[in-house]
């Protein structure tokens, strides 16, 4: 089962035509949303604001070099780490999500558009990847929601509670769950059933992607932006945030903390 391509299977039932419109239907959905939810909160316009106060205040130059420097931290720890989150368990749940998801959507583009049917075959390893990315998605995804959520672990509210915030993971783990489950009812040979997850499946996943001026989708495309100008506030000096308690200028050359006697 789990080396069937089950867009392949599909297609004697939907052209591929169709499946690869869907999917650029989607790219469309995510950009078209991201924009409006920029424009539509300003986040652009308040991000280049701070950018050019933030220059104003600067008190050192920063050099080419060191602005590539700070492009390349910001890239490995705040995305490829997830350093945004200091709770351990909090930061693997969002990798976990973050890397299966990622590894899920990107199999299905290529399934989608490069072995539409079983007259072009996949290599063996593309399905189980798209399984595979799929299952890690949701480890981290239930993990994060049942155990995880501030509201749940530290207030004390049901998991089931839902509110406009929970709009983006939870339309995730609706959308990868159906569709393993209907890649898996489609393959053990129950038409009737893969129809229905099947709807189900298409359903949830364009709300998933149709949801992004109302979800945190678009959070995922300008964190970065704020954590690279962050980085480079703290290089210039320009950054009205107080210093960390393991700073230098606060404990001396030596970064350490003063004994206390």
């Amino acid at each position: 089962m789990f080396t069937i391509n089950p867009f392949a299977e599909l297609s004697s039932f939907i052209p591929p035509i169709i499946m690869q419109t869907y999917i650029v239907v989607m790219i469309f959905m995510v950009a078209g949303g991201t924009l409006f939810d920029i424009i539509h909160k300003k986040s652009a316009l308040y991000f280049f604001r701070n950018w050019r106060n933030s220059n104003g205040r600067a008190t050192r130059q920063i050099g080419s070099s060191k602005m590539t420097s700070l492009a390349i931290q910001t890239a490995v720890v705040e995305v490829l780490a997830s350093g945004e989150f200091c709770n351990m368990r909090r930061r693997i749940a969002h990798i976990l999500t973050f890397y299966g998801f990622l590894v899920y959507i990107v199999t299905t583009v290529i399934l989608v558009f490069s072995y539409p049917t079983p007259a072009t075959p996949a290599p063996v390893i593309l399905p189980i990847l798209w399984y595979i990315g799929g299952l890690i998605t949701l480890v981290g995804g239930y993990w994060f929601w049942f155990f995880i959520r501030v509201d749940v672990a530290a207030e004390g509210n049901s998991p089931f509670r839902l509110v406009r915030a929970d709009l983006f993971v939870v339309s995730l783990l609706v959308s990868v769950t159906v569709g393993l489950v209907w890649a898996y009812v489609q393959a053990t040979g129950s038409p009737t059933w893969a129809n229905v997850f099947l709807s189900l499946y298409i359903l949830s996943t364009t709300v998933f992607f149709g949801s992004v001026p109302w979800s945190k989708f678009s959070h995922m495309f300008y964190k970065p932006a704020a954590a690279f100008q962050k980085r480079v506030e703290q290089a210039s000096g320009s950054s009205n945030l107080p210093d960390p308690a393991d700073s230098p200028e606060i404990y001396g050359s030596s970064g350490q903390q003063p004994r206390n006697f």
